[in-house]
């Protein structure tokens, strides 16, 4: 079950608007399709991100898949606790698995609320 109070893309980030700041991730759906999480790159605080352009990586054992920018801005924070442990994405993909948080400049891309995106993926 996705959390209501979030956003979500197509492919497959959840977004929490804090403000000015964006904070996103990958989704349970994503998390569960990858398998086990084994490595993950984000981009560094200051980058500068591109609504639906790929900003980084998260790598399983089945697979590599990019991670989109739900937004474009500028990176204000990235979760650095998931350079040791990027399992905490599998454990908990919409808390402690968050990604990085960016200042939003411009648009973003078309967001999903919880039904919609639950929909989505039952197509898939």
């Amino acid at each position: 079950m996705n959390p209501q109070d979030l956003q979500y893309t197509v492919e497959h980030e959840w977004i929490r608007t804090q403000g000015e700041v964006i904070r996103f991730g990958i989704t349970d759906f994503a998390q569960d399709a990858l398998g086990d999480i084994v490595y993950v790159s984000l981009p560094e605080v200051g980058d500068q991100l591109t609504a639906g352009q790929p900003c980084g990586e998260v790598e399983s054992t089945k697979s590599v898949s990019d991670v989109f920018a739900p937004v474009t801005g500028t990176v204000t924070a990235r979760n650095d606790a998931l350079d040791d442990e990027p399992g905490v994405i599998n454990s908990d993909p919409y808390g402690a698995g968050w990604l990085v948080e960016v200042a939003a400049s411009g648009d973003g891309t078309q967001f999903l609320d919880a039904a919609a995106y639950e929909a989505h993926t039952a197509a898939l």
